[in-house]
């Protein structure tokens, strides 16, 4: 079979692997389509594992199955899960999947931006879900990403009437505002450092959007680290535009420090800030912890999904609440996974980008 092996996001090669071979109780996916997300062009994580097959954003039909499989027939349509809970240690009985030994350790063969991959029992039991008719694979790549929105917000406490910011618009922040927006929330904001990302927001249904990001700074070419954002002042731009108001709930979808800087000066008192990109390891990001203390604010972090909020998210995909299809700028065939890590890696032109294995 074909997969696409990453060594790099500028060196991405069309490599040829045998099918893998199942076990008893495992299950063989002919992969349909896979999402490149925005983990996967975090080149100064990935490289250290490369060269592997990336892809987690998967949905596709059940090509064989082992013998020992009951509830599984080949030519189903489905979605799989990479990482997948024990759901019986603490962390899961508390509701805490994602720190889970067990999610932390398991994965899938090889990769989603392969012809076919082996799912294990575990996955195959705790990890694989069924696709509705209704929904087309591309659409079913967006289940992950929703769900880790999913289990973001509920960690967050987002509700309706809450105001709301969003930090960072490439396609992690579009789904929490269009999750936000579903749930019934407002006003919404959403920031970015790039004019087509905050346009893509307010079509996608941003209330007002603000570009942080100097006029005259270039996101595209520029080293934005020795940039100064100084004359951007992005809490009293949402706090204007929201009646004068800070906001209830921010939800910070960029690494870099200034964004986390401008969510903890944007958050109204008794708020929450929700941490739900990850920044470089070596960063560090100075807390006043008298202003945390004395304003009743809530800091949280959100990493991954359980099967819960994969469910909810199949679930909002297919009522219709949650439509990703205005997401797709972009699809190309295995041979060409390299020009998708690309433009995911450059931030500009694109949002959701699709690998589409078994495409011309």
């Amino acid at each position: 079979m074909k997969v696409a092996m990453y060594y790099n996001n500028h060196d991405v090669r069309l490599e040829e692997q045998e099918i893998p071979t199942i076990g008893d109780d495992e299950v063989l996916m002919q992969v349909m389509a896979c999402g490149i997300c925005g983990s996967d062009v975090m080149e100064w994580y990935r490289v250290q594992k490369a060269p592997r097959v990336l892809g987690h954003e998967v949905a596709g039909i059940v090509s064989d199955v082992g013998k020992d499989v009951k509830n599984w027939e080949p030519g189903e349509r489905i979605v799989a899960t990479h990482h997948v809970p024990c759901n019986s240690c603490r962390y899961c009985l508390e509701g805490h999947h994602s720190v889970c030994d067990s999610l932390r350790t398991t994965n899938f063969h090889p990769g989603g931006f392969s012809e076919y991959l082996r799912l294990p029992g575990i996955n195959v039991d705790r990890g694989l879900l069924r696709l509705p008719d209704e929904l087309s694979f591309d659409q079913g790549t967006f289940v992950e990403p929703i769900g880790c929105a999913v289990r973001g917000q509920r960690f967050a406490g987002v509700a309706p009437g809450k105001s709301v910011l969003i930090i960072g618009s490439g396609i992690s922040g579009l789904l929490h505002l269009k999750l936000a927006k579903a749930q019934g929330c407002g006003p919404i904001f959403a920031t970015d450092i790039h004019p087509y990302r905050t346009d893509f927001a307010k079509r996608v249904g941003a209330d007002e959007t603000f570009l942080a990001c100097p006029p005259e700074v270039d996101p595209g070419t520029t080293d934005l680290d020795s940039c100064s954002f100084e004359s951007i002042n992005i809490p009293e731009m949402v706090k204007e535009a929201n009646d004068g108001c800070p906001i209830d709930v921010v939800i910070v979808c960029a690494g870099a420090p200034q964004a986390m800087a401008q969510a903890l000066e944007s958050v109204d008192r008794g708020g929450t800030v929700l941490f739900f990109a990850p920044t470089r390891p070596d960063i560090r990001t100075e807390i006043d912890v008298w202003d945390l203390w004395k304003n009743e604010i809530t800091l949280t972090t959100s990493y991954a999904a359980s099967e819960r909020d994969l469910l909810a998210g199949i679930a909002l995909l297919n009522s219709g609440e949650i439509d990703v299809t205005d997401m797709i700028t972009h699809k190309f065939p295995l041979a060409e996974t390299q020009k998708g890590f690309e433009l995911m890696d450059a931030g500009g032109e694109s949002m959701k980008v699709i690998i589409e294995p078994w495409a011309e």
